[in-house]
């Protein structure tokens, strides 16, 4: 419910209901067109809209700041070159799972303790 709230889903629920209020009334005395376009058009706000945005514009909204930072590099010489240290060796690669499969079970299986 607290997440609701903060994300202004009662404003939503709010508004709603006043369209549909609206629209319920609306068809009371236009077309359907009409009644849709009377409700929908933000010309004809009815009390419960008028409530609504008056409370939408008292609300306090959180102002969050993003700080941007700018992330700064030393410079480097346009020469750069890398080299590998004296003692680098590649490992082989080993695949052990490959080797586990080679081997067969033992035969016949181990036998638990007879009771």
């Amino acid at each position: 419910m607290l997440l609701a709230t903060t994300l202004g889903l009662h404003w939503t629920l709010l508004q709603t209901i006043a369209w549909t209020t609206m629209l319920t009334n609306n068809l009371q005395s236009c077309s359907f067109r009409d009644a849709v376009v009377k409700t929908f058009d933000g010309k004809h706000p009815c009390c419960l809209c008028k409530a609504i945005a008056v409370g939408k514009k008292s609300e306090k909204k959180n102002q969050f700041t993003a700080q941007i930072q700018k992330l700064e590099f030393p410079p480097v010489k346009e020469n750069l070159v890398l080299i590998t240290p004296s003692n680098f060796q590649l490992m082989p690669q080993v695949n052990s799972f490959a080797a586990s499969l080679a081997q067969k079970p033992p035969t016949p299986p181990p036998r638990g303790l007879s009771a």
